[in-house]
């Protein structure tokens, strides 16, 4: 498979849309848990992610810088606890992309396992907490596992977003741990993690874009 700089810039775009259609959701999620402004922050540092394709990441060809201006973008635009964390998954991924135009499954792979690693690095979370790592992490085993396997990327990949699914959907039966949602005790329960939440939407827009792509 072939994955280029254009491909890339449209999975972007996708995510920007994405976290429009759920910023209100992704609020009511956080209202049963935190300070109810998840969705209008994500939307926030999306939209400004936005602004960079559009004018300075328009003609960019290189997969990497693309990368980095996002990760950079995003973090100068949230100031919350997620900037760094996406920022750091930005820009250890853009590692992967360097000098590159066009992507393969394996720089694709490589990618996501920077990507993830690099947010877990970052905010020290662990699957169980209550987080958005309870999304991340199962969906990083399964890539590694399932890419080494195959060296498909794309099945591996569907087979990734099925497993953070699981782990998002699992975040409603445990307690809180991190943050200001820790407070709430036996009340975090019931409750899915918006966190966890916004991670799966990521996801599934890659896995929607590679597969539009893919068929174009």
């Amino acid at each position: 498979m072939k994955f280029s700089a254009a491909d890339l810039k449209i999975f972007l775009k996708n995510v920007v849309e994405v976290m429009e259609d759920n910023k209100e959701y992704l609020s009511e999620l956080d209202r049963k848990l935190g300070d109810g402004d998840h969705g209008v922050t994500m939307s926030i540092g999306w939209q400004a992610i936005d602004e960079k394709l559009n004018e300075e990441l328009a003609a960019e060809e290189d997969c990497g810088k693309i990368c980095i201006t996002t990760g950079r973008t995003f973090l100068s635009a949230v100031g919350s606890s997620v900037g760094p964390l996406y920022a750091t998954g930005f820009l250890r991924g853009a590692k992967a992309f360097q000098n590159k135009t066009e992507l393969t499954g394996e720089d694709l792979k490589d990618f996501w396992v920077a990507f993830i690693e690099g947010i877990k690095e970052r905010g020290g979370a662990e699957v169980g907490d209550k987080t958005m790592i309870d999304t991340l992490y199962p969906a990083l085993e399964s890539l590694k596992s399932n890419f080494e396997k195959e060296q498909d990327f794309v099945n591996a990949f569907t087979e990734s977003v099925a497993a953070a699914h699981k782990g998002m959907e699992a975040t409603k039966d445990l307690l809180s741990k991190r943050g200001r949602s820790s407070r709430l005790g036996e009340r975090s329960l019931g409750n899915q993690d918006p966190g966890a939440t916004s991670a799966y939407l990521i996801l599934e827009t890659f896995l929607t874009t590679i597969n539009s792509v893919q068929t174009v």
